[in-house]
């Protein structure tokens, strides 16, 4: 079984900072893509930034600039640098993360969520 555990989410000001992490844990071979989502009241979930075991990344257009992820491979964690938030940051972040793992006839592709952590932009 494999599990993602967010941390790092909370009430901030607009302009302010916060730092989202992600750790894998469970019975898995390999991780390749991990990245962030987001998801605000009433809207689709949508991609934040995504990075792959080979280093490429991409980002929203909504954040470049101001978000920045990066990735410890040794340690299974992405994390995510918020700055520069804005009121319209405020979303429910998710973790996503794409893995090999033990299957009945093989190794298999398998996608995980986290759980979701609350980020809150308000004055």
């Amino acid at each position: 079984q494999v599990q993602l555990v967010e941390s790092g989410g909370g009430l901030v000001q607009p302009g302010g900072s916060l730092r989202l992490s992600c750790t894998a844990s469970g019975s898995f071979f390999r991780i390749n893509a991990m990245g962030w989502y987001r998801q605000a009241p009433g809207k689709e979930r949508e991609l934040v930034a995504g990075t792959t075991s080979g280093g490429q990344i991409n980002y929203a257009d909504f954040v470049k600039g101001r978000f920045t992820i990066s990735r410890d491979n040794a340690n299974n964690t992405v994390y995510l640098q918020m700055n520069s938030l804005k009121p319209e940051d405020t979303a429910v972040y998710y973790c996503k993360a794409d893995m090999v793992v033990p299957g009945g006839y093989g190794p298999s592709a398998a996608r995980y969520w986290g759980q979701g952590t609350q980020v809150t932009v308000s004055s």
